[in-house]
């Protein structure tokens, strides 16, 4: 670089200090560093880091908003239907290619699986201990396999996550944002 070229270097300018460039760039290296320790503690925190596949939730914007791993293949979407106002559940399988299947649906009201959801086969009872009274399988004819999964986390459906063997996460309180589209998916933790 010539001498007396770069940043305020012009006439009239006193220029900046070379200790004041270290400082600044030190400041900034700092900065970096924390930012980057910060977002690993984080992860750290929402994951087990044992190469364990999870169910992820991510916002529009890609940011983490929740990590669970998986004990088993199943997890469960529940909402508040916005037509009938009474609780459903949208139940999945993982698949080996890290997709996932819609298996099952469960719901409050007989009405949400008939009419809502329009399945060819009749809701049952669910088994002793479920968490809604009734379940259908979904319609054969279309199967609902997915690689992730956009869906909308507003309070009025009240979106939460199910994952055996882990506390329920409210995935409607965890979106702050403008945008309440969330993003599901399957991914190493």
């Amino acid at each position: 670089m010539l001498p007396g070229a770069g940043p305020s270097s012009g006439p009239g300018s006193r220029g900046a200090s070379r200790p004041h460039l270290v400082r600044r760039r030190l400041l900034v290296a700092a900065v970096a560093v924390l930012g980057v320790l910060a977002a690993t503690g984080v992860a750290a925190v929402a994951t087990r880091g044992d190469g364990e596949p999870a169910v992820t939730v991510r916002g529009a914007g890609g940011e983490l908003i929740a990590q669970v791993p998986l004990a088993g293949d199943t997890f469960a979407v529940g909402y508040r239907n916005s037509i009938y106002r009474t609780l459903a559940e949208e139940r999945y399988r993982v698949l080996p290619d890290g997709r996932f299947e819609l298996v099952e649906l469960a719901a409050e009201q007989v009405a949400v699986l008939e009419e809502y959801y329009a399945v060819p086969g009749a809701p049952r009872p669910s088994p002793p201990g479920d968490r809604l009274p009734f379940v259908v399988d979904p319609d054969p004819s279309r199967p609902a396999v997915f690689e992730h999964l956009r869906i909308a986390a507003t309070d009025l459906g009240e979106r939460t996550l199910f994952v055996p063997g882990a506390e329920p996460v409210p995935i409607w309180q965890r979106v702050v944002t403008e945008d309440p589209s969330v993003i599901l998916d399957i991914e190493d933790s």
